[in-house]
């Protein structure tokens, strides 16, 4: 990627273990101008760790299931505004049915266990992604979750689930079609901020920092439009080992980049 879209770092799985607690103590007591409004995680490597321990690949996503209450809460206290997780992709349906059938249990599963935490720490949660093929039980469940948070005013918890970047980017662009075919829009006032205004994400701000965990150095179909500028931390640690010291030190090596959005060094 070009250095002015964002600069990426790979933190090795056992170059962390030195300075934990030292990047702990860093992050949080980074002031609000040094942290990341939005984090977005690319949560890999569930399936690897549990082949590693010689598991079901399921054992690794209800393993993972903890990373997640864990970072959530520890963003929450940090006082981060958004934090958006890749759930489920649009790709992901390749999957063998058994698998997709345990993480949509999972997730419905997740949606009930953690509204005491939710409500606890004000979090606020949404979605984004396609509501279509995702089973009805598990968006009621995530419906009812969602407006139990609704007037909850701290952390906006955003799970990204059968969300595919480029086939958000072609529903915005078909409905600005549709409004310019309707008469409802001149498509010479189609600018960025249109474009943006129709994506699932609209009204969020874009993310500063992405980290991947699992080593993978690509992006995976996630956020290709919001990420223009953001920050890239790639950790080789699995998901279900992903603490709250690993992203203290993704917290740390953000707060230490020198953000040009294109421009020069204010330095």
């Amino acid at each position: 990627m070009p250095g002015q879209s964002g600069t990426a770092a790979r933190a090795p799985a056992g170059g962390l273990s030195a300075g934990l607690e030292a990047s702990e103590a860093s992050a949080s007591a980074a002031s609000a101008a040094t942290l990341p409004r939005h984090i977005a995680i690319i949560m890999d490597g569930n399936g690897r760790w549990a082949v590693q321990r010689g598991l079901p690949r399921i054992e690794g996503h209800r393993r993972g299931v903890a990373s997640v209450r864990r970072i959530t809460e520890h963003c929450a206290r940090l006082g981060i505004e958004q934090l958006t997780l890749y759930c489920l992709s649009s790709e992901n349906w390749r999957r063998p049915p058994h698998e997709l059938e345990f993480l949509m249990h999972l997730l419905e599963q997740y949606m009930v266990e953690e509204r005491s935490l939710l409500m606890r720490e004000r979090i606020r949660l949404s979605m984004i992604g396609r509501r279509e093929g995702l089973p009805a039980a598990t968006l009621e469940q995530l419906d009812s979750t969602i407006a139990l948070c609704a007037g909850n005013d701290g952390l906006r918890l955003c799970l990204a689930i059968n969300y595919g970047s480029r086939m958000e980017i072609v529903d915005a662009a078909r409905m600005l079609a549709k409004e310019a075919r309707d008469g409802l829009i001149d498509p010479h006032q189609i600018d960025e901020a249109a474009i943006a205004a129709r994506l699932n994400t609209a009204g969020m701000p874009d993310p500063d920092l992405l980290i991947r965990t699992a080593g993978e150095m690509r992006i995976s179909n996630f956020l290709l439009w919001q990420i223009s500028y953001a920050e890239l931390w790639i950790t080789d640690v699995l998901w279900p080992e992903f603490a709250e010291p690993h992203l203290d030190a993704a917290i740390t090596a953000f707060a230490a980049r020198d953000r040009r959005f294109g421009g020069l060094s204010q330095s």
